[in-house]
């Protein structure tokens, strides 16, 4: 896979990957299978150790990028149930030997039982590095957020938010009461606590800041999706 090492976008073509570099760590944003999501590995500069979120697919192009940019791989996070975000976690946890985490409601449906279970308010240790979890309910029962903040990210928190929220809008739902429950908690946990600086990373297409999105959330619940 190919690698864009410069002038970072947020945007990765299908079958491409591009690094952000930050004061104390870098992201390497890749888009795998053939729905394009993204699996992000976040490395401590410090210390080389790496949170990978979402081993989506392609395990072959996964663990090839990690042989190449992250070979100390300490923990895969799944960012919520949905197949196309699971797909080569097994192989890559197994190619690895990282253990894997998710959330406890979320857990079943994956094809490797995590090794922690993830609950809002928890904290996750990459070096030196922490994310804060952050629970949203709506697309799933448990999705998950990771916000990472601090010296590290130059103080402009990075958020990956799986199918959670995107540019334009949260994540499709399905049952009567998902989409309030949704919007609900992406303002209250996300919207209320971090700032417009706030750099989205979702779970498909193009990263975004909150900034941008913070304007239409009025918009969003009126239309109801």
């Amino acid at each position: 896979m190919t690698v864009v090492d410069d002038n970072y976008t947020g945007h990765v073509d299908p079958g491409t990957a591009a690094r952000r570099t930050l004061p104390g760590a870098t992201i390497l944003k890749a888009s795998v299978g053939p729905m394009d999501n993204n699996a992000y590995l976040v490395t401590c500069s410090a210390t080389g150790e790496t949170l990978l979120i979402d081993a989506a697919n392609d395990a072959e192009v996964l663990i090839d990028l990690i042989r190449r940019y992250a070979p100390k791989v300490s923990l895969i996070v799944t960012s919520h149930q949905h197949f196309d975000h699971w797909q080569a976690l097994q192989s890559v946890a197994e190619a690895t030997g990282a253990p894997t985490a998710a959330h406890e409601i979320d857990a079943e449906a994956l094809p490797v039982q995590p090794d922690r279970l993830l609950a809002n308010g928890d904290s996750i240790q990459i070096g030196k590095l922490t994310f804060d979890v952050i629970h949203l309910r709506g697309h799933t029962p448990g999705s998950v957020a990771l916000a990472l903040g601090g010296p590290a990210t130059g103080e402009a928190t990075q958020l990956f938010t799986g199918d959670c929220l995107f540019p334009g809008g949260v994540g499709k739902t399905w049952q009567p009461g998902d989409f309030t429950q949704l919007l609900d908690d992406v303002i209250t946990r996300v919207f209320d606590v971090y700032p417009d600086s706030t750099i989205i990373y979702p779970g498909h297409g193009d990263d975004t800041v909150l900034g941008t999105e913070r304007p239409h959330l009025n918009e969003w619940r009126q239309r109801g999706w």
